[in-house]
């Protein structure tokens, strides 16, 4: 004998799994506050090199990729007041070359290859990973190493390979849903950072906040 849920039971469910993620995220956010510092200094270490005419190069897979492309948007357009423009790029933007090199060389070559066109020494790289195990984001990690470009790696729960292959690693203790929801929050920690960097090292670059 079968049993049907009726709505009242179903919806019952839905608001179980939704409080559920929902409870998630405070630890994920606590994980994420014990490494302020270190979100502090990319920030200030990003705004020391791009002010010096260096280069962010960022990547991801799926929606990490987003959350990379959402911070070179900040960066090339602006966070929250008027500043000059910088250069980052998001290497899985640029979906011709990445068809390109996916086709003849491989998926796992398709950010490696653009780390060395466009990387130089000095470039900073950051990939985003929920999971820390994508092969194509270690493979430009280990191509940055070889161009003495920084490696950064914004990362799901350690340890994992792209955290003990980047430089440096802020890792989120957190599934990956709740990971990348605070990748996001991240993104803009650095933001802040940057900005304020900005304002004690270079107070031409920016201006008052627009209304």
């Amino acid at each position: 004998m079968t049993t049907t849920q009726g709505p009242a039971s179903t919806a019952d469910g839905s608001l179980a799994a939704v409080e559920s993620h929902l409870d998630d995220v405070l630890p994920a956010l606590a994980s994420l506050r014990g490494q302020a510092g270190r979100l502090t200094a990319w920030g200030e270490e990003l705004a020391r090199r791009l002010l010096g005419g260096h280069r962010l190069l960022v990547a991801g897979n799926g929606g990490s990729a987003a959350e990379a492309q959402h911070l070179t948007a900040e960066l090339v357009g602006r966070f929250d007041g008027e500043r000059v423009p910088f250069s980052a790029l998001a290497l899985h933007a640029e979906s011709s070359a990445m068809s390109a090199i996916a086709n003849d060389y491989g998926f796992e070559e398709v950010f490696a290859r653009q780390v060395r066109a466009h990387g130089r020494a000095g470039d900073i790289l950051l990939l985003l990973s929920t999971s820390g195990r994508s092969p194509n984001l270690a493979r430009a990690a280990e191509a940055a190493s070889g161009l003495h470009i920084a490696t950064w790696a914004l990362t799901g729960r350690a340890p994992n390979p792209l955290a003990a292959l980047c430089g440096e690693a802020v890792a989120i203790d957190a599934g990956p849903a709740s990971a990348q929801e605070c990748h996001l929050i991240a993104i803009h920690a650095v933001c802040r950072a940057f900005d304020a960097q900005l304002a004690r090292l270079a107070p031409g670059s920016i201006s008052e906040r627009r209304s």
